[in-house]
């Protein structure tokens, strides 16, 4: 009895910090035996500190379901699911991001007036990259942010003036949902979808920051073997904005430590405007950052994300060690 009171007086502050929606959703975590119902041992819910955490950290429409995150990629959602952290009191020195995560389109949006096929293409999401991602993030010890929208609904990477942010054609698709967009149509996607996303992000470096720790910023994507009918030979890019220090680290790294054909700014670079989580996250900081580019046919399943895991993880350890521990201890310490 004493157990459920304090249970109950938990989730009473959590409603009144959160809002009833997120304490509802919070109280079915920790029910079991029905929606409604408190489990019996508020031990377990403390032991579950982080899903309280990220609760108490997201407003309601961003809340953090840990079940949910799981599985969210594709999936239907009463509400956006703009940004997901996991693993939010990871030690790592790595903080991973990966903005094109799902091909998740809101109903709201009606498929964009795509195909079933279509929207499961590449073009949609960065096939493989979230699970490459939280592969990583376990085994760096880091955390992880990413979104749960489509990137032609707002591609996270890009900034709200360009062309690609929204992009009425992407390779040979055309996207008629995007096409005929005025101002106020963009600024909708802007207000809903960019903005909460990188303040979320934004707000995970600077908790770190104040922990005295300098995060190193790895995104984490995918490209297509095909692009416009040739095939690509690269099968890691690793690409860098203004600051090359790490992703010079990384290269060498993986080019004296794996078989991948491994390159600096390809198949992509700066100049076509990819880096924009990088410069926008990364740079104001003076952060330690790289953008991770991974030929999908090389993820094409849970066994080959977690491989490719194996393969870059001591990689990116090893860059870590080149770039010393000072670059990656506040400035405050």
């Amino acid at each position: 009895r004493s157990a459920r009171v304090k249970l109950s007086n938990a989730m009473r502050i959590c409603c009144s910090i959160v809002g009833k929606a997120a304490t509802k959703r919070l109280s079915r975590l920790f029910a079991p035996t029905g929606a409604g119902t408190l489990c019996n041992d508020y031990n377990e819910f403390f032991k579950n500190e982080n899903i309280l955490t990220n609760m108490l950290r997201c407003p309601d429409h961003q809340v953090i379901e840990q079940g949910d995150s799981q599985r969210m990629t594709g999936q239907s959602a009463n509400a956006l699911p703009v940004a997901r952290l996991e693993n939010a009191a990871a030690p790592g020195p790595c903080l991973m991001v990966c903005e094109h995560a799902s091909n998740h389109i809101p109903a709201e949006f009606a498929g964009l007036g795509l195909s079933q096929a279509d929207q499961r293409a590449h073009i949609a999401w960065d096939p493989g990259a979230l699970g490459l991602a939280r592969e990583l993030a376990e085994r760096l010890r880091a955390p992880l942010v990413f979104s749960g929208i489509s990137r032609l609904v707002y591609d996270l990477n890009r900034a709200p003036d360009a062309v690609g942010a929204i992009a009425a054609r992407s390779e040979t698709y055309d996207i008629p949902g995007n096409q005929g967009l005025d101002a106020a149509d963009r600024q909708r996607r802007t207000s809903a979808i960019y903005l909460p996303f990188h303040a979320a992000l934004r707000e995970e470096i600077a908790r770190r920051l104040a922990a005295s720790l300098r995060p190193v910023i790895v995104t984490v994507h995918s490209f297509t073997p095909l692009y416009f009918g040739r095939r690509r030979d690269v099968e890691l890019g690793v690409i860098h904005d203004a600051d090359a220090t790490f992703a010079l680290a990384v290269l060498d790294a993986a080019q004296t430590q794996t078989s991948l054909n491994a390159q600096l700014n390809a198949p992509y670079s700066a100049a076509d405007d990819v880096t924009h989580t990088l410069r926008l996250q990364a740079t104001p900081y003076g952060l330690l950052n790289v953008m991770l580019e991974i030929r999908n046919d090389l993820l094409a399943d849970a066994r080959a994300e977690k491989a490719m895991a194996d393969t870059l993880a001591p990689v990116l350890s090893a860059a870590l060690d080149t770039v010393g521990a000072h670059a990656i201890t506040s400035k405050a310490s």
